[in-house]
């Protein structure tokens, strides 16, 4: 489908267009996944959707080669396009994270709303959101205030919103549940050859070294025990060689950047999830793989605590403890009673973040503040 070929979602109504203006993948991750499939699931429901890519490739393709200027023609064309689809649309999705990325897209983008008086909702879904607004708040109050509506994914963004003195509503993240299904039986383990994921691009801040730390004790127990590390990023080649330095290279596999649905088909081949970050808001990977009828070890930070509950729906250990993690580990895959409590309470859970529950409120949300806008076209 066009970025402009849909019909009305309902019979004699005017046609919603809803500009949404985030990254798309790759690399894959959680704003890019989450925007790439928002826009798709509108455009499913009759919504017609502009996209405005932040993280656009660059033209010409060379100057992205140089490293000190190729921000500024991607910038110049991004205020481009964002002030011609300003002038199209009844309302302005804006994904925003912290630090340069808000600078540079997000605040931009709600001023252009303001100077062309459209509508706009500020999706915001920045991890170190507190950190950045102990640093910025000064910076990022002016532009929070041109938001007709800031909407975060999570009780923990809310959380950090409201002590800087903020209202948000909270809409959380979709999960595709017809997409990250789980196997036929859910405790289908073989516990002495178990399957562990780690699904979070390869940067530091997703503790990706603690993980390989906390699996390298697993295999202590568990020798036959297998990991995978999906994702893609700049820490590959440092944690490839822990991995030989700690000599189990043999038992660690990196599949690099994988798609939605390689993502669910892996998932169904494993056993339990590994969420290592050091810093987190509301991780689709953990819903994902709640979804796919996983048990999930997660590091107790930010918003995971607000998304699951310790040992009911996960289980929580402390950030860079890797003693902690695969002890939590080892418990979950030797425990067949809590392998499938964790699992059976997980996919039960996660039923609240599917498509069919969290897209109405978004569309709720577009009519509701296009509405003025509509009328006094029509009018």
């Amino acid at each position: 489908m066009s970025e402009r070929e849909a019909e009305p979602s309902r019979p004699g109504e005017t046609l919603l267009r809803v500009g949404l203006v985030g990254p798309l993948p790759p690399p894959s991750g959680g704003m890019a996944n989450q925007t790439r499939q928002l826009m798709e699931l509108l455009r499913s429901r009759g919504i017609d959707v502009i996209l405005v890519q932040t993280n656009e490739p660059y033209r010409p393709a060379w100057v992205g080669k140089f490293r000190g200027i190729r921000a500024i023609p991607r910038l110049i064309a991004y205020i481009a396009k964002l002030r011609r689809v300003a002038t199209q649309v009844d309302v302005l999705h804006i994904m925003a994270n912290s630090g340069w990325s808000w600078h540079l897209f997000a605040a931009p983008a709600l001023w252009t709303a303001w100077f062309y008086k459209v509508p706009a909702v500020l999706n915001y879904r920045g991890g170190e959101a507190e950190r950045f607004f102990s640093r910025s708040f000064r910076l990022v109050r002016p532009s929070l205030e041109k938001a007709s509506l800031i909407v975060v994914p999570s009780g923990f963004l809310k959380a950090v919103f409201g002590r800087f003195g903020v209202d948000t509503t909270i809409v959380p993240n979709i999960v595709n549940l017809r997409r990250f299904g789980p196997r036929s039986e859910l405790s289908a383990i073989d516990p002495s050859r178990p399957h562990i994921v780690v699904a979070r691009n390869l940067e530091p801040i997703y503790g990706l070294t603690t993980a390989i730390r906390a699996f390298a004790l697993l295999l202590q127990e568990k020798p036959e025990a297998r990991l995978s590390i999906a994702g893609s990023g700049p820490q590959r080649r440092v944690l490839e060689d822990l991995a030989s330095q700690l000599g189990i290279s043999e038992n660690v596999t990196f599949t690099g950047r994988l798609s939605p649905e390689e993502m669910a088909d892996l998932y169904r081949k494993c056993d339990v999830m590994l969420n290592p970050s050091t810093v987190d808001n509301m991780p689709n990977s953990v819903l994902e793989a709640l979804a796919a009828g996983l048990p999930v070890v997660s590091t107790n930070v930010g918003g995971v605590p607000y998304i699951v509950e310790n040992k009911k729906t996960a289980m929580l250990v402390d950030p860079e403890d890797p003693t902690a993690m695969a002890e939590s580990l080892l418990r979950v895959i030797s425990d067949a009673s809590l392998y499938r409590t964790l699992a059976e309470n997980g996919l039960a859970h996660v039923a609240k973040f599917d498509v069919d529950a969290i897209l109405p409120l978004w569309i709720d949300i577009y009519r509701v503040l296009a509405k003025p806008k509509i009328c006094s076209i029509h009018t």
